[in-house]
């Protein structure tokens, strides 16, 4: 090249040669000629490929000097083949093109004449999607973390709500749950607390379903970090089956989508046979991971009354604070407004301290408007009462309101009026309200002494004239105080209203008393839709009062969202459950005591027995006890069915006095005198092959129980046996 160089641009004869004689062997196809400088708009082959026409192992062309030829040390491949990829498809050997590119150039172009404007949209709504989704789930998992440290379930409900994503909301459900499957039983209790509260308020119903369908999928991902997922899981659904805010059909469902062999179907397989197949599930699984977090109202009642006291004594507001915090009950804080204010009014001296703490709490957002507000609303409710302790009780509460409204930390313009000068009362109020004070009084000495017979005799000394009113009145008591204590004194209230043998219509009156009072009593007692259709349900197993009694109740809670009406849609969804009467007769801890119940076939072969010494002597006081200690008043159309059969078979009529006795006592009812008179008139056909009269004879006896009352006068029966009760045959 002897100092000449291309750059310079002039080429040699020489060089020229050389340039000919390449073109004319390189690749045919090539239609591009080859530029010689520094730079090439393409990537061409490497003219270090043998197979290459162009390498400098083909193309060793000397000169006269014998020097190879400029050309082997190009480092540009002579080809024409270009290695870019081609458009639209996915690149060569050594590029990632294609599917897989993320860049702009692959974006729908507006002036591509194949161009649909809807598919640019789908993409565009796509991409939102993908990043609301992301977001959702790390502020998701925020929430998670900040409930697991404050267990705040109303300030949990608030975030999530804000969110206002309810599309997602499973996903809340996967994160929360797979969140506490890996840490203390403490955590897992709150989850499912948690979830409770929030179901259907502020999570779909198909939102937690689709969270566990997620969580059961992705059980062969979870084991890796948490070797017992599948108890731990398993125990997650079961409790939420107890809670009802998953189906028990959600087992089945999911165990046909899985795959037999993944641990999802291990996890629904421990949940039904493991959990919910076990005696007794609901409350064993509830107190699985330390109980249910139900502490009674009485407990926490107690633990804000000796906070107030500490407080009066120590001043120190930081500590009461604190105290009131470490409850965790904000929807209860009213119960702390109303009982600072009780006891500013009767320690005149405490007042400025109390009040100050009360500011303070409301100052801090401790205690909110709302709990403030109903708390002096509670007050004002309460001041009558309270004036027979506190004179001038009016007057102080009327002193504390313009003290708080003056510092601005009560509005006194949401509150009740409440006049300084009550209406006098009449003489039926009066009465009323001595004989509540009196009924409260006989009630807790029964809770005390459990003697029935001395409530009996109480009530007939305080309420001689057996007023309707009254009686209402002490049904509504007996619940109320019931309702506030634990399961003995619940079943013992049951057992009470069922042995007193009230008129139904007074006992009706009494649940419908209940019923407008629920709103104020579910301050006290959050549960008290529960306790409620339980009283209820058990008063109908009792036969306290009768199934149609609940449409008489219902016709006057009209309102189809009022408390009402889950009440009795509760009560009802309980009594048409398998084996009803015989599970809501326990579901205090049973009949009335602490023994097991009976099979059915005991008791039929107890009652034959019971009948058969009456007969041969036996009295009846013995005969009534026996049957009462049987625990099974539902179950007493049987003793009708075989007294009546016994009867008509030995014609000795010494057990319808027995009948009399027990319906004139209330220990069988009318109710279970129509279904054993019913009972008898269906087997007629099988009784007379051994009684050829029995259909004689029974129609006999019907006549005579409907002249005493056990039957209504529209009760009759054909030929046939079948039984009807609207006065035709």
């Amino acid at each position: 090249m002897s100092g000449m160089e291309f750059s310079d641009g002039f080429v040699s004869n020489e060089h020229r040669e050389l340039h000919r004689s390449a073109t004319e062997s390189a690749d045919p196809l090539s239609a591009s000629p080859l530029h010689i400088g520094p730079k090439s708009p393409r990537s061409p082959k490497s003219p270090k490929s043998p197979k290459s026409p162009n390498s400098p192992r083909s193309l060793k062309v000397q000169g006269k000097t014998g020097k190879v030829s400029p050309l082997a040390h190009d480092r540009h491949s002579h080809s024409s083949v270009d290695g870019r990829p081609k458009k639209g498809g996915s690149g060569g050997k050594g590029t990632w093109g294609g599917l897989l590119d993320t860049e702009d150039s692959c974006t729908v172009d507006s002036s591509d004449p194949n161009f649909d404007s809807s598919e640019e949209c789908d993409q565009s709504n796509a991409k939102s999607e993908r990043v609301d989704f992301e977001e959702y789930k790390k502020k998701a998992t925020v929430i998670v973390e900040e409930f697991f440290a404050t267990d705040d379930i109303t300030s949990t409900a608030n975030e999530l709500r804000e969110l206002d994503m309810p599309s997602y909301s499973f996903y809340f459900v996967k994160k929360l749950v797979s969140k506490a499957m890996d840490r203390h039983d403490k955590e897992k209790e709150m989850a499912a607390v948690l979830l409770s509260a929030l179901y259907a308020d502020f999570i779909d119903p198909p939102q937690v379903y689709k969270g566990f369908c997620k969580l059961v999928e992705s059980a062969d991902d979870l084991i890796v970090d948490i070797p017992d997922t599948v108890d731990v899981l398993a125990l997650f659904i079961a409790r939420a089956v107890v809670d009802d805010i998953l189906p028990p059909a959600f087992l089945k469902k999911q165990m046909n989508y899985l795959p037999k062999d993944s641990k999802g179907v291990e996890v629904l397989k421990r949940a039904e046979k493991g959990y919910l197949a076990a005696p007794l599930h609901a409350e064993i699984i509830e107190r699985r991971w330390g109980g249910s977090k139900k502490r009674t109202v009485e407990d926490v009642k107690a633990k804000i009354n000796n906070l107030l006291i500490e407080y009066v004594v120590s001043g120190d507001k930081k500590e009461a604070c604190r105290c009131i915090k470490d409850l965790k009950v904000p929807f209860f804080h009213h119960e702390i407004v109303k009982r600072a204010l009780v006891m500013a009014m009767e320690r005149w001296q405490a007042e400025g301290r109390l009040l100050d703490l009360l500011k303070e709490a409301a100052e801090e957002g401790l205690i909110n408007s709302s709990q403030v507000s109903k708390g002096f609303g509670r007050m004002i409710d309460y001041v009558d009462d309270l004036s027979l302790d506190i004179p001038n009780a009016r007057g102080i509460l009327q002193s504390l309101i313009s003290k708080a409204a003056s510092e601005g930390w009560v509005c006194a313009s949401s509150l009740k009026s409440l006049s300084l000068e009550p209406e006098k009362p009449s003489l039926e109020d009066s009465v009323a309200r001595a004989f509540k004070m009196k009924a409260q009084s006989i009630i807790q000495e029964y809770f005390l002494s459990g003697d029935i017979s001395e409530v009996s005799s109480c009530l007939e000394s305080e309420n001689s004239t057996c007023s309707s009113e009254l009686n209402a009145i002490f049904v509504k008591r007996l619940i109320t105080l019931a309702m506030d204590r634990k399961n003995r004194e619940k079943e013992m209230a049951s057992v009470l209203l069922s042995s007193l043998c009230f008129p139904a219509d007074d006992v009706v009156n009494g649940f419908v008393m209940l019923i407008e009072s629920a709103d104020d009593t579910a301050l006290d007692n959050p549960i008290v839709v529960e306790d409620l259709a339980m009283f209820l349900a058990r008063s109908v197993v009792d036969e306290v009062l009768a199934p149609q009694h609940l449409e008489e109740i219902g016709s006057q809670c009209v309102a189809p969202d009022s408390i009402g009406s889950k009440v009795l849609k509760m009560a009802k969804s309980l009594l048409k459950a398998r084996l009803s009467g015989e599970r809501i007769l326990r579901c205090w801890g049973g009949g009335g005591s602490s023994r097991p119940g009976w099979a059915v076939e005991d008791v039929k072969d107890k009652i034959g027995k019971l009948l058969e010494e009456f007969e041969s002597g036996g009295g009846v006081r013995e005969a009534c006890r026996c049957m009462k200690e049987l625990g099974m008043p539902f179950f007493n159309h049987e003793v009708v069915k075989k007294a009546l059969v016994s009867i008509m078979e030995k014609k000795n009529e010494r057990l319808w006095i027995l009948l009399e006795e027990c319906f004139g006592s209330g220990l069988i009812t009318m109710n279970q005198m129509t279904k054993g008179f019913g009972r008898v008139a269906e087997s007629l056909d099988d009784l007379a092959l051994d009684v050829p009269d029995a259909q004689k004879q029974f129609a006999h006896y019907v006549e005579l129980a409907k002249t005493a009352g056990w039957l209504d006068s529209s009760f009759c029966f054909s030929k046939s046996g079948h039984v009807t009760e609207n006065g035709t045959c």
